[in-house]
């Protein structure tokens, strides 16, 4: 997105020496940016066929807004009323999918309306993409990591009030937010919640020391959607001194097998690509089923930028296809 000039968009900072203050500034001001009508034309029109609400969750020790995307009833939509249509079981609720959006210190849910909207509407689903707390020097990336986890807990604990049918649950993230759900996986085949499957866009599962250390992030150190310099001071933010970077870093988990079947996104033209990689050749050793996806010459965020990347119309359209038939299995 930093090649197109749009009004409204604040400019670049200079993000070696940028200080605390001007990290808010710059994170306040574009993310207005990306929840604005000006940057419809590349992060892409919300699907007609589903409603977009905010709602509260009420979560230990604070309140978290999360975006909801539900099946509109009518001819847009595939939901013709409640209780029939394909998706919708015999009580009438539909499958939840979790959705946890990329950037890492800057970013909002609203980034992603295209993406969400369209599976909410065409699986049908329930889609809930958490507005978690944004990586700072006094938020670390562990806080954020515990808001999806939360979340996922809360409306899987809710099933009825939410609508859901608990037994057909995925996860799906991009960017850090790939990251965010590679950790719920985790930890939800550790404390027994089943997921049907996990959508990772080029996920970023490394905060470890060894981060910039592929050979993706030499090749491509510096691209117009992510670079170098953003990478470093993300991986400052999220670790702080003192933290286990290892335990916030999927690549380095000690057991990935039995966790639920995993598609990974991967855009071939990212720093964060071999991450995806790596990921998926861990997977398989451990034993789960996970499918690579590398989408030629596409870039980090392509996924929220189908303005710009002609590439994100077929991961939408595999990523539909893949939770579908994870909704359907038994």
């Amino acid at each position: 997105m930093s090649e197109v000039t749009v009004a409204g968009r604040p400019p670049e900072p200079d993000w070696p020496t940028m200080t605390t203050e001007e990290l808010f500034a710059y994170r306040d001001a574009e993310n207005r940016f990306r929840a604005s009508s000006a940057v419809r034309p590349i992060t892409g029109e919300p699907d007609p066929g589903a409603s977009i609400s905010w709602q509260d969750v009420p979560l230990p020790g604070r309140q978290l807004p999360v975006r909801v995307y539900r099946p509109s009833p009518g001819p847009e939509g595939e939901g013709k009323g409640k209780g029939e249509g394909e998706g919708y079981d015999r009580a009438g609720l539909l499958p939840l999918v979790l959705h946890v959006h990329g950037g890492g210190f800057v970013g909002t849910a609203v980034q992603s309306d295209w993406v969400n909207s369209h599976l909410a509407a065409r699986l049908p689903a329930v889609v809930v993409s958490v507005e978690h707390r944004l990586v700072a020097p006094d938020s670390p990336l562990a806080a954020a990591v515990d808001d999806g986890w939360d979340v996922l807990q809360h409306v899987v604990r809710h099933a009825e009030q939410w609508g859901i049918d608990p037994a057909r649950t995925a996860v799906f993230g991009e960017s850090c937010g790939g990251l965010i759900c590679a950790l719920a996986a985790i930890r939800a085949d550790e404390t027994g919640l089943r997921l049907r499957a996990q959508v990772l866009v080029n996920p970023a599962v490394d905060v470890t020391e060894a981060m910039l250390d592929h050979t993706s992030v030499t090749e491509y150190a510096h691209t117009p959607t992510l670079g170098v310099p953003q990478l470093n001071l993300f991986q400052r933010l999220a670790v702080p001194p003192g933290a286990d970077s290892r335990a916030l870093s999927p690549l380095h988990a000690e057991h990935l097998d039995g966790l639920a079947p995993a598609l990974v996104v991967v855009p071939t033209h990212d720093p964060l690509a071999d991450h995806g990689r790596r990921y998926t050749e861990r997977l398989r050793a451990a034993g789960t089923p996970a499918r690579l996806t590398e989408y030629p010459e596409a870039a980090h965020a392509f996924l929220s930028t189908p303005g710009l990347a002609p590439q994100a119309e077929a991961a939408r359209t595999e990523i539909l296809a893949f939770l579908r038939a994870s909704f359907a299995s038994s």
